[in-house]
């Protein structure tokens, strides 16, 4: 196995599709400025997912590059975690996906940037930027939900109980994160767990929300095992480029 092109493929598959997630917010937002948010922040992670998947293309040395990762890979083919897939729901939905996303990316992409590999560390320091920002946006929105009307409270509360169990995939660990820390240029996402439950406790608190009762975390991923709502995404996502493979713009 090549642990490095599958470890990669987790970054740029997570930030994909979380991109084309909030991207179909576009035009969609509760307000103007909520809309231009979110695009932006899905830009950012369509941007991350080029520079992972770029790099991904490199590991594995086979002539795919960052386009031919995303548009020509059936859906066992990806790795993302199962909580970047989930729909987008209401606006209390996508927050909530977000934040728990967020609270993950920030720990992750300040142990990324110590990599010993100077172009994960680069593209590591310039997400890590990114994210902060994103998690300040999520977070904000989530105690402005949780802390605020009695409708609001009750919407977002069942967003979490429904979005928490399928975080559990952002910390799957095996030989491939393995690898990474035994070979210094990643770290194992289970020892960012501890970081993100800091940021989730102290979050919750704040938002007057409760942590829900503990169920079996949904995994499967990272090893190729999605449900539907990938195919859903990858059918849109991917139509232009298998149909018309050799198009030039």
């Amino acid at each position: 196995m090549n642990t490095r092109f599958e470890y990669l493929l987790r970054l740029g598959d997570d930030a994909l599709i979380l991109g084309q997630q909030l991207g179909l917010w576009t035009g969609h937002g509760p307000v103007l400025e909520e809309d231009i948010a979110l695009t932006n922040i899905g830009l950012d992670q369509i941007g991350q997912a080029r520079a992972w998947l770029s790099l991904a293309g490199k590991a594995e040395n086979q002539g795919r590059d960052e386009d031919r990762l995303a548009f020509h890979r059936n859906q066992e083919g990806f790795r993302n975690a199962l909580l970047c897939e989930r729909p987008n729901g209401h606006f209390g939905d996508t927050i909530v996906r977000q934040f728990l996303f967020d609270a993950y990316a920030v720990p992750l992409h300040a142990a990324l940037a110590q990599s010993n590999d100077a172009e994960i560390a680069a593209i590591a320091l310039k997400s890590a930027k990114e994210s902060a920002y994103h998690l300040r946006h999520s977070r904000a929105w989530l105690v402005r939900l949780g802390d605020g009307t009695e409708e609001s409270h009750e919407k977002v509360q069942a967003s979490l109980d429904l979005m928490l169990p399928f975080a559990g995939d952002l910390f799957f660990s095996d030989e491939v994160t393995t690898a990474a820390t035994d070979e210094g240029w990643g770290p194992d996402p289970s020892d960012l767990r501890a970081d993100w439950e800091a940021i989730l406790s102290d979050t919750l608190s704040e938002a007057q929300l409760r942590r829900p009762d503990a169920v079996p975390e949904q995994i499967g991923g990272r090893q190729g095992r999605h449900t539907e709502q990938l195919s859903f995404l990858l059918a849109e996502m991917q139509v232009l480029p298998r149909t018309y493979p050799d198009a030039k713009w």
